[in-house]
């Protein structure tokens, strides 16, 4: 599967509102740069007409260009090499491609090649929901990670001690992908599928990972609590600090409740417990 960057110039005070404006019309992820913002969306999923009329409509407010390219799936490695830097998320975890030097004095150190798929630690919704995990307790448990991406929170959530986790994406590049970082790392106990969360097997979690969008996530959170046991955790991002009352009112009404929160550059992430019947 190919992908299209959207590459955008324009004033820092409007990355925010078209980061926004963007995953509205299916934008997967975004990186920003020095002069503005690089946006990735899926070939098939790119509406040309409708992203164009919305930056024409920017245009208007403030001084705008932009570019596109579309990426195909040998090159996409290279575009990610280019300013792939590890990364350190609090003092516990390092993310690091194959070709970094590791650093043994992290309890958690994590390798990851992207390839075509999103989810390196970089943005801020990875790495929140990668916080909130070292706050709660994988021991033994069962952990449903919905829409792996390149694996990186399946594969920490076995270093955390997880000993039966289930990831899967509607993308067979995050497949292919997740089952070769699973071997870089050396974990065990995760079973990686294509699809989504109406043909997940029918079973029960401790903890519930999505790391997704706003709409998604408002459409298919009380799927996702049918396969979270009670006492249970689903620990949710990839929506804005304004979003967070949405969200939170779609998971109240299906029997959830917050119990922690972290929010990075107007990014947020949320944790809710299943509360008992």
């Amino acid at each position: 599967m190919d992908y299209i960057e959207l590459t955008l110039q324009i004033d820092a005070d409007f990355v925010e509102i078209l980061m926004a404006e963007l995953g509205e019309l299916g934008f997967e992820s975004f990186v920003e740069t020095e002069d503005g913002l690089e946006a990735y969306v899926q070939e098939e999923s790119f509406d040309d007409v409708a992203v164009k009329q919305m930056l024409e409509d920017y245009a208007a407010r403030t001084a705008i260009s932009y570019q596109f390219k579309k990426i195909v799936r040998q090159n996409w490695n290279e575009e990610w090499e280019k300013n792939f830097q590890p990364i350190q998320i609090g003092e516990q975890i390092y993310v690091r491609a194959d070709f970094h030097a590791p650093k043994p004095d992290f309890p958690y150190e994590i390798i990851i090649t992207p390839k075509m798929s999103f989810g390196t630690g970089h943005h801020e919704t990875t790495s929140m929901v990668m916080e909130h995990q070292l706050h709660l307790d994988h021991t033994h448990k069962k952990v449903l990670d919905v829409g792996t991406g390149t694996g990186i929170l399946a594969v920490l959530a076995s270093k955390l001690g997880a000993s039966q986790i289930s990831a899967f994406d509607i993308d067979e590049w995050s497949v292919e992908n997740t089952l070769e970082n699973i071997k870089l790392n050396n974990v065990s106990g995760i079973a990686v599928r294509q699809g989504t969360i109406e043909d997940e097997p029918e079973d029960i979690y401790d903890i519930v990972l999505a790391n997704i969008n706003r709409n998604i996530l408002i459409s298919q959170i009380p799927a996702y609590v049918t396969f979270l046991k009670e006492g249970g955790e689903l620990i949710v991002s990839g929506f804005y600090e304004k979003d967070i009352a949405d969200i939170q009112t779609v998971a109240e009404s299906v029997g959830l409740k917050k119990v922690a929160q972290l929010s990075k550059n107007n990014w947020a992430a949320v944790v809710f417990k299943k509360l008992s019947e």
